[in-house]
């Protein structure tokens, strides 16, 4: 009697297992002997309009002072006066150091009391020539020593002009590199100095770029720890690209430089190159990289159609089309993947 019982379970469940496997293997769609084929693939689209776009571009750059110079004696000596403030703002023509001139003051002295006892035999001299009482000749060696203590007396005094070193403009002093009583020379660097009330601004664009940056041209920048933006002028540019970088070195400068501008600081640049009122802006993921260019896919009349462009500038999420697309065209933008020539689509989203 068991034995009937387990046969007849048996039977029932090679059944069950069979009757699920001939389900399975008809799969979703089929019922019997026919199916359904798939409908059109869903995608959103883009209707294209014009709009008005700036082409800009960012760039890197630095501050720089209008001018720059290390302070050197010009002759060598000791220093017996320094006035280096460090951070210290300093006129042109102020005394920034003194080296000992006591020599050349003493040979000055002596030089004009010659030149005195020289004038006063060459006033003897000229009136006994009037009378005939010397030779010309007498007269005129009288007068060239004369000239030749004025002549001594100029140099002197320029030597001792040389033992002051003073401000070439008005400029924040640099960091102190000597300490008074120190023998110097040429050679040694006092200080540095630096043009604050003018500033520049130095960057480099793509060699593209390189004809579109005349000067005069305006353009703005912004520094890091203050929220204010900034305007210079293009006042110079390199007079060729560099062959490594391919890119053109410009200076530009700074209007209305204020306390947070500090020479040296890091800068980022926006320059408008032009303004077009008929751009084509399209989203980034539309674009369809492929071996030789790019393309994009328009539905036209229903059906899809392949285009290859060409793209201008673009943004964080846009890029422009220059060439391959026009107004009024209806630009497909999700499903891109799935598309081949002969799909069917439905816009089920229209921008």
């Amino acid at each position: 009697m068991i034995h009937r019982f387990l046969g007849a379970g048996c039977i029932c469940a090679l059944t069950i297992l069979f009757s699920c496997s001939e389900k399975k293997s008809m799969g979703p769609g089929q019922n019997g002997g026919g199916g359904q084929k798939s409908g059109p693939l869903p995608v959103e689209a883009l209707l294209i309009k014009t709009e008005t776009i700036s082409n800009a571009i960012e760039v890197t750059g630095t501050l720089l002072p209008n001018e720059v110079t290390e302070i050197r004696p010009e002759i060598s000596g000791r220093l017996i006066y320094l006035n280096l403030r460090e951070g210290g703002v300093v006129r042109k023509g102020e005394l920034l150091a003194k080296i000992f001139d006591g020599d050349l003051q003493a040979q000055l002295k002596k030089l004009k009391v010659q030149l005195q006892i020289a004038n006063k035999t060459e006033e003897r001299q000229r009136e006994l020539l009037k009378i005939s009482g010397i030779s010309q000749q007498d007269y005129d060696l009288s007068l060239l020593a004369v000239n030749n203590l004025q002549a001594d007396i100029e140099l002197t005094e320029v030597n001792i002009s040389r033992t002051e070193i003073r401000a070439p403009y008005n400029g924040r002093i640099g960091l102190k590199r000597v300490s008074p009583g120190a023998y110097i020379s040429p050679a040694n660097i006092l200080t540095t100095i630096s043009e604050i009330d003018r500033l520049r601004l130095e960057f480099s664009v793509p060699e593209k770029y390189s004809s579109e940056l005349n000067t005069g041209l305006d353009i703005r920048f912004n520094i890091e720890g203050t929220g204010n933006e900034y305007n210079a002028i293009v006042s110079a540019r390199e007079s060729s690209v560099d062959q490594t970088t391919r890119n053109l070195t410009v200076r530009a400068d700074v209007r209305n430089p204020d306390k947070y501008l500090v020479p040296g600081s890091f800068a980022k640049v926006k320059i408008i190159l032009g303004r077009d009122d008929g751009a084509i802006m399209i989203p980034t993921q539309s674009v369809i990289p492929v071996a030789r260019g790019k393309q994009i896919v328009v539905l036209n009349a229903g059906q899809i159609e392949f285009r290859s462009i060409r793209t201008g500038v673009r943004d964080s999420s846009r890029v422009q089309v220059v060439e391959g697309l026009t107004s009024g065209d209806t630009l497909i933008t999700t499903g891109l993947m799935f598309l081949r020539p002969d799909s069917k689509v439905k816009v089920t989203r229209l921008q």
